[in-house]
């Protein structure tokens, strides 16, 4: 069943990255610890080009991106300093750019999955040398889970891979509210109130006014659809009109 889903893995990992030569390379900030966190942060602006051989992410995202990498690093030190939150355990993380794409994130994120799966076979002792005898070898440690990627519809893709493998994965920016249905969504966590949350402060606004009739202009984009904004203001009887676009 392990080989079987490491030879699924690694086909997986050939069709969206193809060959190793014409991919390109991307850039890993690893630190060791006892329990390595995975993190998908978008350290990168978008590719401008979809195809697999010619897709390279953009220009750096000084603020939104370094200041995210920055920020985790400088939260695991805080950390493994103080003796009394993890006595004798060590906090290591992998963070790896998402470039704000979804490809890009499910590139990354197959990453974090085929180590986990070499690490548990490992710990197994199913790896083995061509003569039968056990292998020395030791890969990176597997991730316990992954942080990020910001976007809610990149969040989304990565989450119906990772829940595959049983990785838990909480975000930091993804607010769409489909991500709070558990019975798809089953591993993952959030620590920013969802959509729905928004469009609470909408209903208020709307009540405090005596508003009947509401325009709003939106993004094609489903996690920002105004439906499930309207579905609110009904239900508190807000509004007796249809929604305007």
């Amino acid at each position: 069943m392990v080989l079987l889903l490491i030879l699924s893995v690694l086909l997986l990992k050939e069709n969206v990255l193809g060959s190793a030569q014409s991919s390109e390379r991307r850039v890993v900030a690893h630190m060791p610890g006892d329990i390595i966190i995975g993190a998908l942060f978008s350290v990168h602006h978008q590719p401008t080009v979809d195809k697999v051989h010619e897709r390279k992410c953009g220009a750096v995202r000084e603020q939104y991106g370094i200041q995210r990498v920055e920020a985790m690093l400088h939260t695991l030190e805080r950390i493994n300093s103080d003796p009394t939150l993890l006595p004798n355990i060590t906090l290591g993380c992998e963070i790896r750019d998402s470039c704000w794409h979804s490809a890009v994130a499910l590139e990354q994120s197959i990453e974090f999955i085929r180590d986990s799966l070499i690490s548990s076979e490992e710990e197994e002792g199913l790896v083995r040398c061509v003569d039968g005898s056990s292998s020395s070898f030791r890969s990176k440690k597997p991730i316990v889970g992954v942080i990020g990627p910001g976007s809610s519809s990149v969040a989304i893709q990565v989450q119906n891979l990772l829940q595959l493998f049983n990785i838990p994965q909480i975000a930091y920016s993804a607010t769409s509210m489909d991500l709070s249905d558990k019975t798809l969504f089953k591993y993952f966590m959030r620590v920013v109130p969802s959509d729905a949350q928004q469009a609470r402060a909408m209903v208020d606004i709307v009540k405090r006014y005596n508003w009947t009739y509401v325009s709003a202009v939106h993004t094609e984009a489903s996690v920002y659809h105004p439906h499930k904004i309207m579905d609110l203001l009904h239900l508190q009887g807000s509004l007796q009109r249809s929604l305007q676009i």
